[in-house]
């Protein structure tokens, strides 16, 4: 099967302990790139098991998005992963981890994506 990536998420998770380092995150990557910026998810979403947002960019700024997160995450653990069409496989086995990496409740993606 050929799978074509459209864009990509990153989800910045956080706790009350990390959250200073969350805004932190998430103001220089709203100052460094053009990426938008998701609201802040304090009540779970989704597939996410902790809180979080999300940040969405295009394909061809993977190479100047990813590296910064890697040198500056912190303490949080984040989520990268392509959109594809295939949510699962999105957040399973295409993604990446940063950080410590969670679980993640897949019947939500279960129900939007192709078996």
């Amino acid at each position: 099967m050929t799978t074509e990536i459209t864009s990509f998420h990153a989800h910045v998770y956080y706790d009350p302990t990390t959250r200073e380092a969350a805004v932190r995150v998430r103001e220089e990557l709203g100052d460094r790139f053009q990426v938008q910026l998701g609201r802040w998810h304090d009540k779970l979403v989704g597939p996410h098991t902790q809180p979080m947002y999300q940040v969405a960019f295009a394909r061809d700024q993977f190479d100047q998005v990813v590296p910064w997160l890697m040198l500056h995450c912190e303490e949080l653990a984040i989520l990268v992963h392509p959109n594809t069409g295939d949510a699962v496989a999105d957040h399973t086995d295409h993604a990446l981890w940063l950080g410590e990496k969670l679980a993640v409740n897949l019947e939500p993606l279960r129900q939007v994506s192709p078996p």
